[in-house]
């Protein structure tokens, strides 16, 4: 369970990382509010405030819904409004439930940089799309999953907010609306 617990935690967690280093959309796209779902199985909601230096456009993942077993895509993009520098890090919470299984900190420039990411700190302000591949292992616990990560500057000031949801547990019958 460790080992899958950090695995969902590092690919979403790192999706969430990058996104403050990287993303892409045009400025003039108006905000989106309210949880974003792509599936039953997958959703983001960006909690932050309009203000935050790194604003989330979108995270898609690819195969929709995830699948145990199988190579999960996240795409993230996003804009950069101020300069990311070295010291921004990551507050992430993974829970099962109410149960919370994870809680760490991640240097932000250092996952990028240890990722072999196409950007690296300091980011400037910018479009910007990242992409991460991960192999999710068989063993997928049949649980659903939140995602709770919160971005800071390198100054401890707020960055980024954002909410994820996945669901691994499997349906009894399938949907056709």
């Amino acid at each position: 369970m460790y080992r899958f617990s950090k695995l969902v935690l590092l690919v979403f967690a790192f999706a969430t990382c990058l996104l403050t280093a990287m993303g892409a959309a045009t400025q003039s796209q108006l905000p989106l509010t309210g949880p974003i779902r792509t599936t039953d199985s997958f959703k983001w909601e960006d909690c932050g405030l309009p203000t935050d230096p790194v604003e989330l456009r979108s995270i898609e993942v690819l195969p929709d819904p995830p699948q145990p077993g199988k190579n999960l895509t996240v795409t993230v993009t996003a804009f950069v409004k101020e300069v990311i520098e070295d010291g921004a890090y990551a507050d992430v919470t993974v829970k099962v439930g109410r149960v919370k299984i994870l809680h760490k900190l991640f240097d932000v420039c250092e996952e990028a940089r240890n990722a072999n990411a196409s950007v690296t700190c300091p980011v400037e302000p910018g479009e910007y799309q990242v992409d991460h591949t991960v192999e999710l292992p068989k063993e997928v616990p049949k649980a659903k999953f939140t995602v709770a990560a919160l971005g800071f500057t390198d100054d401890d000031d707020p960055m980024f907010c954002i909410d994820i949801t996945v669901d691994f547990m499997k349906r009894p019958f399938p949907k056709y609306w």
